[in-house]
């Protein structure tokens, strides 16, 4: 640290050297506060304020995310947007809970990188092949069936 006296080149080096690291320690632990307040809980003032109002507040937030999240694993195998609305019941969550926010800044870590493969052309080009394949295959089968049996439906066939 620089005190204002002329001691010399070199110490001065060293103090500025000194004022950089305590700068870069400084925007360190401000991007770590940054970091740390986006895990702060979004409840309104009047319910953080009371303890059992904020833990009933958390409670039910939990009880509405899982709700959600169960629907979405229901949707998996049920037709609708199973994925979304998992991702949708963690994003509710991850407005309460730190843990949740971490899960979910990394599915969106992870997604981005899926997404990013996907676009590579090497794996374009394999699933274009994958995909056009299946479909000529699922065409001859198609074709073979209505050329041995017409348009009659396999449980109303006939010995034949």
């Amino acid at each position: 640290m620089n005190t204002g006296s002329d001691r010399g080149t070199n110490e001065s080096a060293a103090g500025d050297t000194a004022t950089e690291t305590t700068a870069q320690t400084t925007a360190e632990v401000s991007a770590e506060s940054a970091e740390e307040t986006l895990h702060v809980s979004k409840a309104p003032a009047f319910i953080k304020a009371r303890r059992t109002l904020h833990l009933s507040w958390q409670v039910g937030v939990f009880v509405v995310g899982l709700a959600v999240i169960a629907a979405g694993v229901a949707m998996l195998v049920l037709p609708g947007p199973g994925w979304v609305a998992i991702f949708a019941g963690l994003a509710i969550w991850a407005t309460e809970f730190a843990w949740a926010h971490l899960v979910l800044r990394w599915t969106k870590r992870k997604v981005t990188e899926a997404a990013q493969k996907a676009l590579d052309p090497k794996v374009r080009r394999r699933n274009i092949i994958l995909t056009t394949t299946g479909l000529v295959i699922a065409g001859a089968l198609i074709g073979f069936y209505l050329w041995k049996y017409g348009l009659v439906l396999p449980w109303d066939l006939k010995d034949q």
